[in-house]
């Protein structure tokens, strides 16, 4: 039955008693707000797909800062904060820089097999290295210059997608699209690639916290391989995409990796 004639906020709770939700209340708003979205989450596949990465990033996160209270594993809860941290904030910037853009794979959760096994490969190190020398996984000083480097590699990679805002691609473009533009202001105008600059670093930061040394030597030597030759192909595309104007862009501004120039042939 329902009671009329008494006011909402005077009503006693009573098991024949049906309620109606006065949407004058702040509260009452917020609570058809999580319900709506909820219904979204589940009824739209995408949405449910985007909730369960960003929830388990989210979990991870805890997970890691959770660590950081352990003496023995301070510093993976560090790294695995960095880790979830980087895959959660790829997918956000380019929400926020590039929404057009924006697919489930802005989140680099499926980046490659390889890095995969490569960040597989660093748990197993820290924690074989961790059994046999303990001693090797406090040396504070180098995992805060790897931290260091992680929030440097961070900054720079983000600046560079803000900036680069819709011009911006987590994979090379092969065809110039309607209102792609040659990016030279900005970050841009100290280096070429930044958004490989700040990748590049973070890789190298998250062995260093990790005091990993096998790893550190791994990822420096993989990861400059990957960005030369991607830097090249990509290069090949910007002067088929811009002509003269990225010849001199080429010329005033590097690449910004050490002992990477780019793509060094001929242009027509």
């Amino acid at each position: 039955m329902i009671n009329e004639g008494v006011p909402l906020t005077e009503k006693k709770m009573d098991k024949n008693t049906l309620y109606y939700l006065d949407l004058n209340k702040p509260e009452a708003k917020q609570n058809v707000g999580y319900i709506y979205g909820l219904y979204l989450t589940i009824k739209e596949k995408k949405y449910f797909e985007v909730a369960i990465r960003g929830g388990a990033l989210g979990f991870a996160f805890g997970i890691g800062f959770h660590l950081t209270s352990s003496e023995t594993f301070m510093y993976f809860g560090y790294y695995f904060m960095a880790l979830t941290f980087f895959h959660f904030s790829e997918y956000f910037t380019t929400a926020v820089a590039n929404p057009k853009s924006l697919t489930l794979a802005s989140f680099l959760l499926d980046h490659s097999r390889e890095y995969t096994m490569a960040a597989v490969a660093s748990w197993v190190e820290f924690m074989i290295e961790l059994y046999f020398f303990p001693g090797l996984k406090h040396i504070h000083v180098i995992s805060i210059i790897g931290l260091m480097l992680v929030v440097f590699g961070e900054l720079v990679r983000k600046g560079s997608m803000f900036t680069a805002k819709s011009n911006f691609n987590h994979y090379v473009q092969y065809v110039r699209r309607p209102g792609h533009e040659l990016v030279t202001n900005g970050i841009y105008s100290w280096c070429r690639h930044p958004a490989y600059v700040g990748w590049f670093y973070w890789s190298i930061g998250t062995q260093l916290i990790l005091c990993n040394p096998l790893c550190l030597v791994a990822y420096t030597v993989v990861s400059w391989k990957f960005f030369n030759e991607r830097i090249q192909e990509e290069e090949i595309y910007l002067l088929n995409f811009f002509g003269e104007d990225y010849v001199d862009y080429k010329k005033n501004v590097r690449t910004g990796l050490p002992f990477i120039t780019g793509y060094q042939g001929h242009y027509s």
